[in-house]
């Protein structure tokens, strides 16, 4: 028997979809497979108790979507809590521990190096679990098990990432509780593809998902989103890193769905790069059932779009939120300021410059997460010891370790940059704001000016009266009501 444990009990709550595919495929090559869904329990240590009191399963996976919360100032970090998860795990089973999960696949060496955990899957979970549970009933020779994280003689080692050319995942999504999620409000989600092949300068995802992109058959995604429609499930977030790279998977994708008339009976949101986004692409997602589109926006400010490595320009990010307007999209663009260079100056341009875009929304997250292993590390390196680094900011003594929640806030934005981006703001009800620094001292309920949605009372409060849909939609429609 293998038994996987969803342990991510952020609020509100997020479908554990690769927990989901996981278990669809070691069912499918008749493994017999339990899921323990502590998000979906009041007593989570009661649940585990009860669970290994009566099962001894041969292979126990935890999934670890989230490392952190990736927000400064709240600067949450997660990995604490996998520990004393797994401590209490010891004491209930024997069974090896294997975690995965795309947090997990950032850090993946280093997760299993401070967990203590016998293995660790980087990158896709489906084959991988499947041909490590097949080495533990047998020869036991790991190293041919790609993606695994083990260990041999106190030596932990890494094998190559487990990123398929090939990628089809089940579509028969009955492995946890979707109607569940989706009743709480949580959000439902499928992917179409895995891998990014841009080089953003701060992004993790190539880290887990690989830097090829692998797409996924039009009429196998359409087959999976009529397994959710019959669950029920009605609003579904597409999970991809930009669903529009390419292109033309996009548009296949869409065409899928408007031969079922499946946009008839769905409603859906994505992320989506702002290149490449047209007329065509964004008629036939409307068509499709597509509400609302969160654009990887970074900046307006030229120079900060080159920083960033991004390769659309600010007229380009005009014209997609025109598309959607013209096509009753929802658009929000992300915002992602204090980056390297950043000055009241670009600040100004940026926030002045989206301001007549008019978009419905528009996240101002200030302070990049810096991940090891990305370009983003690289300038911080280049600028000397992060211990002295004046633009880091973290919550933690001691040395800087990347590990942890650490940010990048330029200098040139003065001693107080969020008060700056919200002077800038002055107001605008379109805009997320990012938290004051005497705000996220207090002690209460979270300010709700900004979109983090983790522990959101706000939305957490309009989802338990029936909101549904993309948490930014969500709140966004709060402020107009």
């Amino acid at each position: 028997m293998l038994t996987l444990i969803n342990i991510n009990k952020m609020a509100p709550l997020i479908g554990p979809i690769g927990l989901d595919y996981v278990a669809g495929a070691a069912r499918d090559a008749g493994i017999t497979v339990d899921v323990v869904d502590l998000c979906l329990t009041d007593e989570p240590s009661k649940k585990l108790q009860d669970y290994f009191a009566t099962h001894n399963p041969r292979l126990v996976g935890i999934s670890l979507r989230n490392v952190d919360d990736s927000f400064w100032p709240s600067a949450q970090w997660f990995v604490p809590d996998l520990v004393s998860t797994m401590r209490a795990m010891r004491s209930m089973t024997n069974a090896p521990i294997v975690l995965g999960g795309v947090g997990f696949s950032i850090f993946a060496k280093r997760i299993v190096e401070h967990t203590g955990a016998d293995f660790g899957i980087r990158g896709d979970g489906e084959q991988a679990i499947i041909s490590l549970f097949a080495e533990l009933q047998g020869a036991r020779r790991f190293g041919r098990v790609d993606g695994l994280i083990w260990r041999n003689d106190g030596v932990i080692f890494a094998n190559r990432p487990a990123w398929p050319a090939q990628l089809s995942l089940p579509t028969n999504r009955d492995q946890i509780d979707n109607l569940a999620y989706f009743q709480r409000g949580g959000q439902c989600g499928l992917e179409t593809k895995r891998g990014c092949n841009r080089h953003c300068l701060y992004c993790a995802d190539p880290l887990a998902k690989g830097t090829t992109v692998r797409l996924r058959n039009p009429a196998e995604i359409a087959d999976e989103v009529q397994s959710l429609l019959n669950q029920q499930v009605e609003v579904l977030h597409l999970c991809d890193s930009e669903f529009n790279v390419p292109g033309t998977h996009a548009y296949a994708v869409c065409e899928e769905f408007n031969r079922l008339s499946l946009g008839e009976r769905l409603r859906w949101y994505t992320y989506m790069a702002v290149i490449p986004f047209d007329a065509e692409l964004a008629k036939a997602m409307s068509k499709a059932g597509c509400v609302g589109i969160d654009f990887t926006g970074d900046s307006a400010c030229p120079s900060m779009l080159k920083t960033y490595r991004q390769k659309h320009t600010k007229d380009q990010l005009a014209l997609a939120a025109r598309l959607c307007r013209e096509n009753d999209i929802k658009a929000m663009i992300d915002l992602l300021l204090g980056g390297p260079g950043e000055t009241p100056e670009t600040l100004r341009q940026t926030i002045d410059s989206i301001r007549q875009m008019d978009p419905d929304c528009v996240g101002a997250a200030l302070g990049v997460r810096i991940y090891p292993g990305t370009q983003m590390a690289r300038v911080v390196e280049a600028e000397g010891s992060p211990e002295t680094n004046p633009n880091i900011r973290r919550k933690y003594s001691g040395r800087v370790d990347f590990f942890k929640p650490t940010f990048y806030i330029s200098t040139s934005l003065g001693q107080e940059p969020a008060k700056l981006v919200k002077d800038l703001i002055a107001g605008d009800q379109r805009f997320f704001e990012p938290v004051l620094q005497e705000a996220s001292r207090s002690t209460g309920t979270k300010p709700s000016t900004d979109h983090n949605y983790n522990d959101n009372t706000e939305l957490v409060q309009a989802i338990e009266k029936g909101a549904r849909g993309a948490y930014w939609d969500i709140l966004a429609k709060l402020r107009h009501s």
